[in-house]
C-alpha cells in the first residue's frame, strides 16, 4: 500500500485585483492525482508557476485545499482535527526552498533544531540537548563548532543542512523537499544531495522531490510527474518519461536541459499553447507511463 495518496486534489485562490477582488477564481492546483510508495523517491516537476509548491504544502495541510483527498499510512490527513494534525507533522515534515528565510534569525542553530522537540514535548532539557548534537552530527554539522550561531553566520548549504536537520529532529518518515538545492551552488547541491540520498537508505525515509532542475531528477527519482498550469500531463518511471516524452510541455520542458557539449546544435523545442488540450485525461501510453494526450 503506497505510503501517501493524493486523490483530485484542488486548491482555488481568489484572484486580487487591487484594492477590491474581483472575485475569479484561479486553480493552482487542478485535480491532482498521484500515491509515493514507501522509500521512494517521487518527482514533481514543471515551470514556475505551475503548481507544484503549492500540492505540496496542500498535502502537509499548510495550505488547506479546497477539495480532494489527502491519505497518509492510510489515513485521511483532510479529516484531522487541528490536535491530530500535530501529532500526524511528527511523521511528515517539510524542507523548505530557500534555507536562510526558512530558519528564525533571530534564534541560535540549537535553539532553531529543539523547537520542535519542545513544541511537541519530547524529552528532558538533557535529552533534547543531546538529540540536536546527534541531529548536527547526522547532517555533517559539527556540533562543537556550530550548535550556538546565528543563521547568518551559516553558509547557504550549511542552513540548508540546519533546515534537514529541524525536519528530522522528530523522526518523521516522509519528507516534502520543496526544491531543497535550487538556492544553492552547484558544487553545494551535490553535496546535499548526496547527503540526503545517504539519509533516505539510513532512516528508510520517503521524499516528494520538488524541483525544476531536470537533470537533477532524473538522477535521484524512480518516478516523475509533470505540472503544466495546476494540472499533472504527464506521469510515470523515470527512464520511461525522460526516454520517450508524450505530452507536448514535457517535450518542451526536456529539450530546454543544457548540453554541455558546445559542438551540439540546440534542439530547444518552442511550446504553443494551442496545441495543448486542456481537457484531456491521463491515459496509459506505457506500462505505467501516463500522458494527457
Amino acid at each position: 500500500m503506497p505510503l501517501v495518496e493524493i486523490s483530485h486534489l484542488v486548491k482555488h485562490f481568489v484572484r486580487d485585483s487591487g484594492l477590491l477582488r474581483s472575485g475569479a477564481l484561479v486553480k493552482a492546483v487542478d485535480d491532482v492525482s498521484f500515491s509515493i510508495d514507501a522509500g521512494e523517491t517521487f518527482g514533481l516537476v514543471g515551470e514556475s508557476g505551475s503548481g507544484k509548491t503549492t500540492t505540496g504544502r496542500c498535502v502537509l495541510r499548510l495550505v488547506e485545499p479546497t477539495s480532494g483527498s489527502v491519505r497518509f499510512d492510510g489515513e485521511d490527513v483532510l479529516g484531522f482535527s487541528r490536535s491530530r494534525m500535530r501529532e500526524a507533522r511528527r511523521h511528515m515534515q517539510i524542507v523548505f526552498q530557500d534555507p536562510y528565510s526558512s530558519l528564525n534569525p533571530r534564534m541560535r542553530a540549537r535553539q532553531i533544531v529543539e523547537e520542535p522537540l519542545i513544541i511537541h514535548k519530547l524529552g528532558d532539557r538533557a535529552a533534547r540537548a543531546e538529540r540536536v548534537r546527534q541531529l548536527f552530527g547526522l547532517v555533517g554539522l559539527d556540533p562543537d563548532v556550530h550548535l550556538n550561531r546565528f543563521p547568518h553566520e551559516f553558509s547557504g548549504g550549511q542552513r540548508q543542512r540546519i533546515g534537514l536537520a529541524r525536519a528530522l529532529a522528530l523522526h518523521p518518515s516522509f519528507l516534502v523537499l520543496d526544491e531543497p538545492v535550487s538556492a544553492l551552488d552547484v558544487s553545494v547541491q551535490a553535496q546535499v544531495v548526496n547527503l540526503l540520498m545517504d539519509l533516505q537508505q539510513q532512516l528508510k525515509l520517503t521524499y516528494l522531490f520538488i524541483a525544476h532542475d531536470l537533470r537533477l531528477v532524473e538522477h535521484i527519482c524512480s518516478r516523475v510527474a509533470v505540472m503544466y498550469l495546476g494540472k499533472i500531463v504527464e506521469m510515470g518511471p523515470t527512464a520511461s518519461l525522460f526516454a520517450s516524452p508524450q505530452h507536448p510541455y514535457t517535450q518542451a520542458l526536456l529539450s530546454a536541459i543544457p548540453v554541455p557539449d558546445p559542438d551540439t546544435p540546440p534542439r530547444r523545442i518552442e511550446l504553443d499553447p494551442t496545441n495543448i488540450d486542456r481537457n484531456a485525461v491521463l491515459r496509459e501510453v506505457s506500462a505505467g507511463h501516463f500522458a494527457a494526450v
